[in-house]
């Protein structure tokens, strides 16, 4: 990671009231980097080569998530996983995702490719979409 990524990253924590530490630093860089959501072992896997240990990642996903620059989902699975939030607009609003029933693959889905389906006058308030079926690679 560059200096200037490094620096802003660490004015993003202060601004949301968090110390700046190396652990957080490198939690939100493992999260700028994935396309989609992880759970707290694929993020501690990336960082423990950083000599970051599991609780330590296991509080700083929780803590980001409490100041809104993390999204946490849970999709069926008993599994919390984390994806950054826009860090321009801080917008932690749900959105789609894809789930494989076969190797559990879970994948990001477009708004605009379910855009124009309103269920919310037919059976409630509709807060979070979840897609299950077989990925491309299964």
């Amino acid at each position: 990671m560059n200096e200037a990524n490094q620096a802003s990253l660490k004015t993003l924590l202060r601004q949301a009231g968090l110390r700046a530490t190396m652990a957080r630093i490198a939690t939100l860089t493992v999260m700028s980097q994935s396309s989609k959501p992880l759970s707290h072992a694929e993020v501690a896997e990336q960082l423990e080569s950083f000599g970051i240990d599991k609780a330590t990642v296991y509080r700083n996903l929780n803590d980001l998530a409490g100041v809104n620059l993390l999204r946490r989902a849970e999709l069926g699975d008993h599994v919390w996983r984390f994806e950054l939030v826009n860090l321009e607009t801080h917008d932690c609003s749900p959105h789609p995702h894809f789930v494989c029933v076969d190797c559990g693959t879970v994948s990001c889905v477009d708004d605009d490719s379910i855009k124009g389906v309103d269920l919310s006058n037919d059976i409630g308030t509709v807060t979070e979409v979840l897609f299950r079926g077989h990925c491309k690679d299964c």
